[in-house]
């Protein structure tokens, strides 16, 4: 899977400034969002790893409600392998993203970018079942909103499949970050959730118990079914593009505030939640 992406790649120094404002500004939030994932994804292998080497599945339950339902050998093999295929796609999806990488281990970069795609496929898949049929936390609305995403997963590794095959390596790099984007959605949400809460002092707008509310509501749909994530990003590639100086300033001032509200939201979510379950 190659990319034509160069988000941490320093941009020239007779480039315009906006440009180079625009690229610091991705880089920025391109270096806190791999931290982010890669704290996440060792939460996964160390939570998930230590209560399945244990034999103690019930410990699942904590994170993921009816994710271990004992005798349901069948639906519990789907979450085990729906958990390990989203620590690939948490740790393996910034690598892509990552010039050196391409440039210096270009065989890396397209086997790894082979089973993102592929795992993006299967785990969507995985969710779907799991959501639709296990029961999940929340209401109707956040159920259907990310079923809405697991589409657009689909969609956009099988586009970002086609343009690479077909060797158009710029609309590739578009549907290889669009699909970046919506994989890490259930990461936004969390994040976004622990932002939020820090910023209250708690839950606000939403009842903990149930995990339901108006904030939860309008989280889900902003995250999964009409993602912000995705709308910022087409921001960017279009200020890229079009090199417009007031949208490529007003581009990298909305990238910048979505990487501090992003890691304000990292911090509260490794200490609010990722280490004290390790």
């Amino acid at each position: 899977m190659t990319t034509n992406t160069h988000v941490l790649q320093p941009p020239k120094l007779d480039a315009p400034f906006a440009t180079r404002i625009l690229t610091f500004a991705a880089s920025a939030w391109l270096v806190v969002a791999t931290v982010g994932q890669w704290l996440f994804g060792v939460y996964i292998l160390l939570f998930y790893g230590k209560s399945t080497l244990t034999g103690n599945f019930e410990q699942w339950n904590k994170v993921l409600p009816h994710g271990y339902i004992e005798g349901d050998w069948k639906g519990n093999v789907v979450v085990g392998i729906h958990i390990l295929l989203a620590a690939i796609l948490v740790i393996g999806g910034p690598l892509q993203l990552i010039p050196s990488v391409r440039q210096y281990l270009p065989r890396f970069h397209r086997w790894l970018g082979r089973i993102y795609v592929t795992t993006a496929i299967v785990v969507s898949t995985a969710g779907l079942i799991i959501v639709w049929t296990r029961g999940s936390v929340g209401d109707v609305v956040q159920h259907m909103s990310i079923s809405i995403q697991a589409i657009y997963i689909i969609s956009f590794a099988l586009l970002a499949i086609r343009y690479v095959r077909a060797r158009q390596l710029a609309k590739h790099r578009a549907w290889a970050l669009r699909l970046f984007m919506v994989v890490n959605g259930v990461w936004f949400f969390r994040v976004g959730l622990m932002f939020w809460l820090l910023v209250n002092g708690g839950p606000v707008g939403f009842n903990p118990e149930t995990f339901t509310g108006p904030f939860l509501t309008a989280l889900s749909i902003f995250t999964y079914a009409i993602p912000l994530s995705l709308i910022v990003l087409e921001m960017y590639l279009y200020a890229q593009q079009k090199q417009n100086s007031a949208f490529s300033l007003f581009t990298s001032t909305l990238i910048l505030l979505c990487t501090i509200i992003m890691g304000i939201g990292i911090v509260g979510a490794a200490m609010g939640m990722w280490l004290p379950r390790l």
